[in-house]
C-alpha cells in the first residue's frame, strides 16, 4: 500500500466500521452489497488526504481507487479533487484528472463517493466545456452511480447562477425507479430553487403529481409551510 492507505488504514476503527456497513446498507440485495469499511469518518479522512495528496502519483491513485475499502477509494477520490483543483492553471493537467475520474467511475460506487467528487471535477470541468456527457451519463448510465453523478455535477452550475442543466437532467430522470436518484433529484432541484424560487415552482406546477414523492419532499423542503403541503396535497 502507499503512503496515503497506509494512513488511512492506521486509523481503523472496528466498532465504527460496522455502523458505517449499516449506514451504507451493504446487506444483500442492498444498495452497497458487499461494500467494506474501516470505520473512519469523512472529516478524518479529509485531514489526512490534505497531508498526504502532495505526494500521491497516478499509480496511488490507482491503487486507492481498485481497494476493497470504501475509505480508501473515497481518500483516492479526494486525493484526485485535491489534484484537480490546484491545477486549475494547468487545463492539461485537469484533462488528465477528469479522464483518469471517467475511467475509474466503477470505483464511485456509493452516494457519498459521488456527492463528494463528482461536482468538484467534472462539474468544474464542464463549466467551460460542452456538457453533454453530463446528460449521457444520466439517460444511459450502467449504474445508479453513474446516473446520480449525472445530476449530482450540476451542483457546480448552480453555484455559478446556470440552472437549465440542472432543470433538463431533472427531467430525464424524473421516472426514475431507484429511491436515492429521487434524493439526488429533489437536493438538486431544492439548490436550484434557492437561487429562482419562481421557477422551481413554475418546475413544480407541471410536473409535481409525476415524480416520486421522496423528489417532491427534497425539492421543496425550504419552502413555507403552507406552499409545501399545497404540493403535497397533489400527490
Amino acid at each position: 500500500m502507499n503512503e496515503l492507505m497506509n494512513a488511512i488504514v492506521a486509523l481503523r476503527d472496528e466498532a465504527q466500521a460496522a455502523h458505517l456497513a449499516r449506514f451504507f446498507k451493504t446487506g444483500p440485495g442492498e444498495y452497497g452489497e458487499g461494500d467494506r469499511f474501516l470505520g473512519i469518518k469523512v472529516p478524518v479522512t479529509r485531514s489526512v488526504v490534505k497531508e498526504h495528496w502532495k505526494g500521491c502519483s497516478w499509480d496511488d491513485l490507482e491503487e486507492c481507487l481498485a481497494s476493497e475499502w470504501h475509505e480508501l477509494r473515497l481518500a483516492g477520490l479526494l486525493a484526485l479533487v485535491q489534484r484537480f483543483h490546484h491545477a486549475k492553471r494547468d487545463p492539461a493537467e485537469q484533462q488528465k484528472c477528469v479522464d483518469f475520474y471517467l475511467n475509474h467511475l466503477s470505483a464511485v460506487n456509493n452516494w457519498d463517493l459521488v456527492d463528494l467528487s463528482c461536482y468538484e471535477i467534472l462539474g468544474t470541468w464542464y463549466l467551460t466545456h460542452d456538457a453533454t456527457l453530463l446528460y449521457t451519463l444520466a439517460r444511459e448510465g450502467k449504474t445508479i452511480w453513474e446516473q446520480r453523478i449525472g445530476i449530482v455535477s450540476t451542483m457546480q452550475f448552480l453555484r455559478h447562477e446556470r440552472l437549465d442543466d440542472t432543470y433538463a437532467i431533472a427531467d430525464i430522470l424524473l421516472h426514475h425507479p431507484h429511491d436515492l436518484i429521487h434524493k439526488a433529484v429533489g437536493w438538486l432541484l431544492r439548490e436550484a430553487g434557492k437561487r429562482d424560487t419562481q421557477r422551481l415552482q413554475q418546475y413544480l406546477d407541471t410536473r409535481c403529481t409525476a415524480m416520486p414523492r421522496t423528489m417532491l419532499r427534497y425539492a421543496i423542503e425550504k419552502f413555507p409551510p403552507d406552499i409545501r403541503q399545497f404540493y403535497l396535497r397533489q400527490k
